[in-house]
C-alpha cells in the first residue's frame, strides 16, 4: 500500500504531505504525471501505479485565489478500485481529508510524512 500526496495550502506552496516512503519523491510524482499538466482532473493507471489529480473537495482556494488541486501517486493496493477520478474521490480523498483540515490554514507546510 504506497500513497504519495502533493498539495498546497492556503499559505504554504506545493509540498509534499506523503512521500510513499521515498526519501526525494520528486522523481516518482514527475514519471507518474508526466504529460498530464494541463488537466485539472485526471486518473490515470500505468501498471500497478495511478496518477491521480483531484480539484479540493470542498473549494478551497489559497491565498491569491487560486484553486487547490491535490495529487496523488497510488501503488499497491491503494491503486486497487481506483481508475476514475470520481473513484479517486470516493476511495481516497476520504483518507486524507481530515489531515488536510488540520494544516491547510496553518502558516507553513506540513513536514512530509510517510
Amino acid at each position: 500500500m504506497s500513497l504519495l500526496w502533493a498539495t498546497r495550502g492556503r499559505t504554504w506552496g506545493f509540498s509534499f504531505l506523503r512521500t510513499a516512503g521515498h526519501a526525494d519523491p520528486l522523481p516518482a510524482y514527475e514519471d507518474a504525471f508526466c504529460g498530464l499538466d494541463e488537466q485539472p482532473e485526471t486518473c490515470r493507471r500505468s501498471g500497478h501505479r495511478v496518477a491521480l489529480r483531484l480539484v479540493d473537495p470542498e473549494g478551497r482556494t489559497d491565498q491569491s485565489g487560486r484553486t487547490i488541486v491535490h495529487e496523488f501517486v497510488l501503488e499497491g493496493t491503494m491503486a486497487q478500485g481506483v481508475e476514475t477520478t470520481d473513484d479517486g474521490r470516493e476511495r481516497i480523498w476520504p483518507l486524507v481529508s481530515a489531515e488536510y483540515e488540520t494544516v491547510y490554514g496553518s502558516p507553513t507546510g506540513p513536514p512530509a510524512g510517510a
